[in-house]
């Protein structure tokens, strides 16, 4: 009898996201981990995991191919990530299906008519950090004196996208922070088990209200898209209400948390590597490639729970994943292997060869919002530089904290010095 070596456990902080994606890879192209009490197998090696992530062996479908699932949805922390009903958690027709109605909402005509909007919002944001630095502002814990440095995640990089998709679902604008609010609970990994399902509850009492809303007085927005391709047949083509509610989860999940986490990563580390910040203003790169290189280096996600093996998958190493294990894509892991980068792959490089990533995902799930958030990020990049050409990091970059998540990769504060103080 092989006796397995106990499971790597996946640190729900995220506290040192480098060395636990370094100690992945250590441990071979797939390791057996612990999610939250959950065996799963991380698989870190990029051409490995692009393979099961196209696989018809692999599943997202908790409710057809996990067999913990009713056990999972009562005592998992993370039991949204996979009870949702949507294209998140869908698997071969079925996903077909949903992705076909939601597609619409993120043609090339709509997001490319975002664009104005996006620089509209970025210079407005952008005018209130100017008059802020240069006469103070209010905060909620009392006011911030001229000059002082300003926390660019909660005044730059949030705002914008919550702000892009409030715009795009048609959310009024006095909801969109309690959307923040509980959308930051669907990906802390910290809550019990007793936290989340109450979190999960007030976010759909909260879809649940727009979507009576929208039906009342439809708009052109993806809500009202959504409600509009309700099955009211009965004939399976359409949505039904829990995948309508379920959709809008999506994406204001997809569409908010990475986006900020982009924005935030890409000026921390443009911040603290001037060199990098200097090719871009010498035209050796463009803010297209800023945009890829951050995805590469600090993707948005770490790892995204979860898949699961439809029949058994033989490993290169002799090992099985068995018919009904669950698999976790580590992207993070992935994105940085030695194998695909080289041995510079831990290495923030604008000017490399190859900027490729798995941090939209890969195959039929590869993310439909991914032109939008390298718009947002794109603009709100070449803007706040053109700014504030000489804005610095007020800490050194150890002393930033990490989102305590094992899924989300960003800092909690990001505090910038806008100006050099006269």
């Amino acid at each position: 009898m092989t006796v397995q070596p106990p499971a790597f456990v996946i640190d729900p902080t995220g506290a040192d996201p480098d060395a636990e994606n370094s100690a992945l890879r250590a441990a071979g192209p797939v390791t057996r981990v612990d999610v939250l009490g959950v065996t799963a197998w991380s698989v870190t090696d990029p051409v490995l995991l692009q393979k099961m992530l196209t696989s018809p062996d692999v599943s997202k479908d908790a409710r057809q191919h996990w067999p913990l699932f009713d056990e999972a949805v009562r005592t998992w922390p993370l039991a949204l990530w996979v009870a949702v009903q949507n294209m998140f958690t869908a698997y071969g027709a079925d996903h077909r299906r949903l992705r076909r109605l939601v597609a619409p909402a993120f043609s090339a005509r709509r997001v490319a008519a975002l664009k104005e909007s996006i620089e509209q919002i970025v210079t407005r944001l952008l005018d209130d950090l100017e008059e802020g630095f240069e006469h103070g502002r209010k905060t909620e814990s009392g006011s911030v004196a001229p000059g002082e440095p300003v926390d660019l995640r909660e005044h730059f990089a949030y705002p914008l996208p919550i702000q892009v998709i409030g715009e795009l679902m048609g959310v009024p604008e006095e909801r969109r922070e309690g959307f923040r609010r509980l959308v930051d609970g669907v990906f802390s990994t910290t809550l019990t088990a007793e936290e989340s399902a109450a979190n999960t509850a007030e976010l759909y009492a909260s879809f649940d209200r727009l979507v009576a809303a929208k039906r009342a007085e439809p708009g052109d927005d993806m809500t009202s898209l959504l409600i509009a391709a309700h099955d009211e047949e009965g004939d399976g083509s359409g949505l039904n209400e829990a995948e309508v509610r379920d959709t809008l989860l999506l994406m204001v999940s997809a569409g908010y948390e990475t986006t900020v986490n982009l924005i935030s990563n890409a000026i921390a580390r443009l911040l603290t590597h001037p060199e990098q910040l200097a090719h871009i203003r010498a035209g050796r790169a463009g803010w297209d490639t800023v945009v890829e290189e951050t995805l590469r280096v600090e993707p948005a996600v770490k790892h995204l729970p979860m898949r699961f093996a439809v029949r058994d998958i033989p490993l290169p190493d002799g090992r099985t994943i068995a018919a009904g294990d669950a698999i976790l894509a580590s992207y993070a892991a992935a994105n940085r292997h030695p194998e695909w980068h080289g041995e510079s792959a831990d290495v923030f490089d604008v000017t490399r060869g190859s900027h490729e990533h798995l941090s939209f995902g890969h195959g039929v799930h590869f993310c439909l919002g991914a032109p939008l958030a390298r718009m947002e990020g794109s603009i709100a990049l070449s803007r706040f530089f053109e700014r504030f050409p000489d804005a610095a990091l007020a800490v050194p970059m150890d002393q930033l904290q990490r989102v305590p998540s094992l899924i989300t990769n960003g800092h909690t504060r990001l505090p910038i010095r806008l100006k050099p103080v006269r």
